[in-house]
């Protein structure tokens, strides 16, 4: 059987290098390509999924949790785990990110990215 991985996640946004200048300043991660459209970001030692994003004008920004039918409802969020909740969630929000006001666990953290997007940081907990 083929053997196949993930390597790269792509999110639209209004404004891909906003985005994408955003989550470098998050994960620590690096420019790999720049193109007027597009900004593929990566983990420094080159191990780990990537992230790209890419210019859509007619982007619709996603409401979670849904509210109403019709509303453009989430396609994915990432899950970025943390050594430290409270630490990570003020440095993200200092960043850019919104704290979602519903919370649907203790140990994770629902943001927005400044295109909207969800996130969860999260932190293992014993058990």
């Amino acid at each position: 059987m083929p053997r196949a991985k993930v390597s790269t996640v792509v999110l639209d946004a209004h404004d891909a290098h906003e985005l994408a200048d955003f989550y470098v300043r998050l994960l620590g991660y690096e420019v790999r390509e720049d193109e007027p459209h597009w900004v593929l970001i990566g983990p420094p030692d080159g191990d780990g999924v990537s992230l790209a994003f890419e210019t859509e004008p007619e982007y619709v920004r996603p409401v979670w949790p849904t509210r109403k039918p019709g509303d453009q409802q989430m396609m994915l969020h990432l899950d970025i785990q943390v050594d430290d909740l409270e630490g990570e969630t003020a440095r993200a929000v200092a960043e850019g990110a919104v704290l979602a006001d519903f919370q649907p666990q203790d140990d994770v953290r629902v943001l927005f990215d400044p295109a909207g997007h969800p996130f969860c940081l999260w932190v293992r907990t014993e058990g």
